[in-house]
């Protein structure tokens, strides 16, 4: 499976942005999928998560409100819209791929992730 993210940028205090990721491969919509980030000199953490059928999702608590996961099974595509950026939100952002079905905020579940986006905040 190959994941490809992609839709970062550096953008002001409030803005929003909208990252894409495309999946190729050999992909499954039986898997949850979700976001992650990881902030310079930080841990990768956990952003969002989405259902196999999108009908259930997960947020970090830093994030609840202001962004948005959503998926595309006929196109194996995930989206997380950000809306209300702060400048704590710039890191580089990765999609990933969960071995199970259901929305998860446990990053060792997940089985692969793309090579990361770049969000740039500005205060």
């Amino acid at each position: 499976v190959q994941l490809q993210a992609s839709g970062g940028g550096l953008v002001q205090a409030g803005d929003s942005l909208r990252l894409s990721c495309a999946a190729s491969g050999r992909t499954s919509s039986n898997n949850a999928l979700g976001w992650s980030r990881r902030a310079p000199g930080k841990e990768r953490e956990f952003v969002a998560s989405i259902s196999w059928r999108g009908g259930s999702t997960s947020y970090a608590d830093s994030v609840k409100g202001r962004f948005t996961i959503s998926r595309d099974n006929a196109k194996n595509t995930l989206d997380l819209q950000m809306d209300s950026l702060k400048p704590e939100d710039t890191a580089v952002y990765y999609c990933g791929v969960s071995r199970h079905s259901m929305a998860t905020s446990r990053l060792e579940l997940y089985q692969y992730w793309g090579q990361g986006t770049q969000v740039t905040v500005s205060s």
